[in-house]
C-alpha cells in the first residue's frame, strides 16, 4: 500500500471548475462524433505538438509544423525539427502508453528526446534546476531520489480515488517538482497529463489544451512557483483546469463547429497572427509592446510566427513602412485588419 499523498487543497474553484469541465464533455463529445474526422484528429494533434514546443522556445510555426509532418523540407534548425518527429512519434504512441508504467514513462521519453539529449529514456544523472533569468527559482530534488520519488507518484495515481481531471493536473506538477530528466520535463509533463485524462474520456487525445497553456505562458510558469512556494499544487491545479476547461469550450464553440474540414489546417495557421491582431488592437504598438501583451519572451518567435505573417499577409503595417528597422518603429491594423478585429 502506498502512502504517498501528494500535498494540494480540494478548493471551492477545483470543485466548480470540474463540474463545469464534465457538462462540457457531454457537448464535445456529440460535436467530435460529427465533425472529428481524422483531418481533424490530426489538425489538432499538430497544434498540440507546435505549441508544447513553442512552449519550450521552439520558433517553428504550425504550417511549418505540418510541413515537417507531411515530409517536406523547411528552413529551421535541424534540432527544432528534430523535436517536431520525435513528438509526434510519441503522441502517436499514446495508445500504447500505460499512465501508471514506469517503464513506458521512460520509453515514451527516449522517444521525445531521441538524437537530442545523451539521456534520452534514462533518469536524470545529475542535478537540475530551473531558471529564470540569472536566478533559481527551483532547484529540483538530487538524482538519486528521482527513481523513488517517480515510483511513489505513479503508485499514488495508480491507487487514487480523486476524480481524474484533479489527479491528471496533480501529477503534472509533482512531475515538474521532481524534474526527472535531465531535458524535456515540461513536454513529458504535458504529454503524460494528456495520456491520464485520455485514459479516462478518449477525446483528450485530441484536445489541443497546449495552446492555452502556450498563450498564457507566464502565468503557467508563475502558478507552478506559487506552488512550490506554497509547497502544496493547488494553484496549478486551479490554472490546469481552467486552461482545460477553455480548450473545451473552444472547440465546442459555434466558429469551430462550423468549420470546414478542408479549412482547418490553413485556418489554424492563422490562431497566432488573431492573436496579435488582437494584441494591436485599434491603437499603434511597438514590438516589445505586443510581446508583452502576448507574453512571449523569445524575439525569433515572435517575429516568425506572428509579426511576419501578419505583415505578409497584410493585417498589420508598419507606421514607418520606409525603415523597417527603425528603433521607434510600430505597427498598426489595415483595414483588413480592423475588420478582423471587429467581428
Amino acid at each position: 500500500m502506498n502512502d504517498y499523498e501528494p500535498p494540494y487543497d480540494r478548493t471551492t474553484k477545483i470543485l466548480r471548475l470540474v463540474a463545469e469541465i464534465s457538462e462540457c464533455i457531454g457537448r464535445y463529445t456529440a460535436f467530435s462524433e460529427q465533425t472529428l474526422t481524422p483531418q481533424l484528429r490530426r489538425a489538432n494533434r499538430i497544434r498540440t505538438i507546435q505549441a508544447s514546443l513553442e512552449i519550450e522556445q521552439n520558433t517553428l510555426s504550425l504550417e511549418q509544423v505540418t510541413a515537417v509532418l507531411d515530409g517536406k523540407s523547411v528552413l529551421g534548425h535541424p534540432k527544432e525539427v528534430q523535436e517536431v518527429r520525435n513528438a509526434f512519434i510519441v503522441y502517436e504512441a499514446l495508445d500504447q502508453l500505460t499512465p501508471t508504467s514506469s517503464k513506458d514513462l521512460l520509453e515514451a521519453h527516449q522517444l521525445l528526446m531521441a538524437g537530442l539529449i545523451d539521456e534520452a529514456g534514462s533518469y536524470r544523472s545529475g542535478s537540475v534546476g530551473v531558471a529564470q533569468g540569472n536566478d533559481i527559482i527551483h532547484l529540483a530534488p538530487p538524482a538519486e531520489r528521482v527513481p523513488f520519488l517517480i515510483k511513489d507518484l505513479l503508485d499514488w495515481l495508480k491507487e487514487t480515488d480523486e476524480h481524474p481531471l484533479v489527479a491528471s493536473c496533480v501529477f503534472h506538477y509533482e512531475f515538474e517538482f521532481i524534474h526527472p530528466f535531465a531535458d524535456g520535463n515540461g513536454r513529458m509533463g504535458r504529454l503524460w497529463q494528456t495520456l491520464i485524462l485520455r485514459e479516462w474520456k478518449a477525446l483528450f487525445a485530441y484536445l489541443p489544451v497546449e495552446t492555452i497553456i502556450r498563450d498564457r505562458q507566464s502565468t503557467y510558469y508563475k502558478k507552478l512557483a506559487e506552488s512550490d512556494n506554497t509547497g502544496k499544487a493547488t494553484a496549478f491545479v486551479e490554472f490546469m483546469l481552467e486552461a482545460i476547461q477553455e480548450s473545451m469550450q473552444q472547440a465546442i464553440s459555434t466558429d469551430q463547429a462550423s468549420d470546414q474540414v478542408s479549412d482547418q489546417v490553413s485556418t489554424q495557421v492563422n490562431d497566432q497572427v488573431k492573436r496579435l491582431i488582437k494584441a494591436v488592437g485599434s491603437g499603434e504598438r511597438s514590438s516589445a509592446e505586443l510581446m508583452k501583451s502576448l507574453q512571449l519572451a523569445h524575439a525569433p518567435t515572435f517575429r516568425k510566427n506572428y509579426l511576419t505573417p501578419a505583415l505578409e499577409d497584410s493585417w498589420i503595417e508598419r507606421t514607418q513602412p520606409d525603415s523597417p528597422r527603425s528603433p521607434t518603429q510600430r505597427y498598426r491594423l489595415t483595414l483588413k485588419g480592423r475588420e478582423k478585429f471587429e467581428e
